[in-house]
Protein backbone atom coordinates (compact mmCIF):
# COMPACT_ATOMS: atom_id res chain seq x y z
CA UNK A 1 0.00 0.00 0.00
CA UNK A 2 1.18 3.58 -1.04
CA UNK A 3 1.43 5.71 2.01
CA UNK A 4 2.65 8.76 0.01
CA UNK A 5 0.80 11.38 -2.13
CA UNK A 6 1.63 13.13 -5.04
CA UNK A 7 1.59 16.56 -4.85
CA UNK A 8 -0.88 18.14 -7.04
CA UNK A 9 -3.12 14.77 -5.03
CA UNK A 10 -2.54 16.98 -1.90
CA UNK A 11 -3.76 20.21 -4.02
CA UNK A 12 -6.63 18.56 -4.73
CA UNK A 13 -7.64 17.64 -1.58
CA UNK A 14 -6.89 20.77 0.13
CA UNK A 15 -9.00 22.31 -2.33
CA UNK A 16 -11.47 19.92 -1.86
CA UNK A 17 -11.06 20.77 2.24
CA UNK A 18 -11.28 24.62 0.74
CA UNK A 19 -14.80 24.25 -0.48
CA UNK A 20 -16.19 22.45 2.32
CA UNK A 21 -14.56 25.19 4.80
CA UNK A 22 -16.27 27.71 2.43
CA UNK A 23 -19.92 26.75 3.39
CA UNK A 24 -19.25 26.24 6.95
CA UNK A 25 -21.98 28.74 9.14
CA UNK A 26 -18.65 30.70 10.41
CA UNK A 27 -17.17 31.30 6.83
CA UNK A 28 -21.22 32.29 5.41
CA UNK A 29 -21.89 34.61 8.67
CA UNK A 30 -17.98 36.21 7.65
CA UNK A 31 -19.50 36.58 4.01
CA UNK A 32 -22.35 38.07 4.51
CA UNK A 33 -21.16 40.73 6.93
CA UNK A 34 -18.65 41.15 4.64
CA UNK A 35 -21.22 42.22 1.96
CA UNK A 36 -22.97 44.06 4.33
CA UNK A 37 -19.96 46.18 5.66
CA UNK A 38 -18.78 46.83 1.47
CA UNK A 39 -22.41 48.05 0.94
CA UNK A 40 -22.73 50.50 4.15
CA UNK A 41 -21.68 54.13 2.26
CA UNK A 42 -21.29 55.75 5.93
CA UNK A 43 -18.36 52.79 6.48
CA UNK A 44 -17.14 53.44 3.11
CA UNK A 45 -16.55 57.07 3.89
CA UNK A 46 -14.96 56.15 7.10
CA UNK A 47 -12.43 53.48 5.30
CA UNK A 48 -11.63 56.06 2.57
CA UNK A 49 -10.78 59.20 5.18
CA UNK A 50 -8.73 56.75 7.58
CA UNK A 51 -6.65 55.85 4.23
CA UNK A 52 -6.53 59.48 3.18
CA UNK A 53 -5.23 60.26 6.70
CA UNK A 54 -3.11 57.54 6.90
CA UNK A 55 -1.27 58.20 3.70
CA UNK A 56 -0.83 61.68 5.50
CA UNK A 57 1.18 60.46 8.43
CA UNK A 58 3.30 58.59 6.18
CA UNK A 59 4.71 61.69 4.45
CA UNK A 60 4.30 63.41 7.67
CA UNK A 61 6.83 60.99 9.14
CA UNK A 62 8.94 60.88 6.10
CA UNK A 63 9.51 64.91 6.49
CA UNK A 64 9.86 64.92 10.17
CA UNK A 65 6.51 66.70 10.75
CA UNK A 66 5.87 65.67 14.39
CA UNK A 67 3.29 67.53 15.55
CA UNK A 68 1.20 67.35 12.32
CA UNK A 69 1.88 63.87 12.55
CA UNK A 70 0.47 63.33 15.95
CA UNK A 71 -2.64 65.11 15.12
CA UNK A 72 -3.04 63.25 12.33
CA UNK A 73 -2.66 60.18 14.10
CA UNK A 74 -4.68 61.38 16.90
CA UNK A 75 -7.70 61.81 13.87
CA UNK A 76 -7.06 58.65 12.50
CA UNK A 77 -7.49 56.75 15.94
CA UNK A 78 -10.68 59.17 16.72
CA UNK A 79 -11.73 57.78 12.96
CA UNK A 80 -10.98 54.58 13.81
CA UNK A 81 -13.63 54.42 17.23
CA UNK A 82 -15.75 55.85 14.86
CA UNK A 83 -15.96 53.16 12.26
CA UNK A 84 -15.60 50.52 15.23
CA UNK A 85 -18.63 51.36 16.88
CA UNK A 86 -20.89 50.78 14.42
CA UNK A 87 -23.04 47.80 14.76
CA UNK A 88 -22.23 46.43 11.35
CA UNK A 89 -18.49 46.54 11.44
CA UNK A 90 -18.51 44.82 15.17
CA UNK A 91 -19.78 41.99 13.64
CA UNK A 92 -17.82 41.97 11.01
CA UNK A 93 -15.15 41.75 13.49
CA UNK A 94 -16.86 39.37 15.50
CA UNK A 95 -17.17 37.03 12.48
CA UNK A 96 -13.21 37.45 11.13
CA UNK A 97 -12.33 36.32 14.93
CA UNK A 98 -14.70 33.34 14.62
CA UNK A 99 -13.33 32.40 11.11
CA UNK A 100 -9.60 33.07 12.36
CA UNK A 101 -9.99 30.90 15.19
CA UNK A 102 -11.40 28.20 13.52
CA UNK A 103 -8.89 28.46 10.74
CA UNK A 104 -6.11 28.56 13.38
CA UNK A 105 -7.98 25.06 14.99
CA UNK A 106 -7.42 23.30 11.48
CA UNK A 107 -4.12 24.50 10.92
CA UNK A 108 -3.00 23.47 14.17
CA UNK A 109 -4.69 20.26 13.61
CA UNK A 110 -3.06 19.62 10.35
CA UNK A 111 0.54 20.24 11.75
CA UNK A 112 0.14 18.06 14.95
CA UNK A 113 -1.02 15.37 12.60
CA UNK A 114 2.11 16.19 10.32
CA UNK A 115 4.44 16.03 13.63
CA UNK A 116 2.37 12.84 14.76
CA UNK A 117 3.47 11.21 11.35
CA UNK A 118 6.83 12.32 11.28
CA UNK A 119 7.09 10.80 14.91
CA UNK A 120 5.92 7.61 13.75
CA UNK A 121 7.93 6.98 10.82
CA UNK A 122 11.24 7.90 12.64
CA UNK A 123 9.95 4.99 15.26
CA UNK A 124 10.04 2.74 12.24
CA UNK A 125 13.33 3.76 11.19
CA UNK A 126 14.78 2.75 14.74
Amino acid sequence: MNDYFSNEEILAKAKEVAKHLSSTEQVRFYKQAEEKISANQKVQALVDEIKKYQKESVNLQHFQKHEAYRQNEAKIDELQKELDSIPVVMEFKQSQGEVNDFLQLIVNLVSSRITDSGENSSENIK
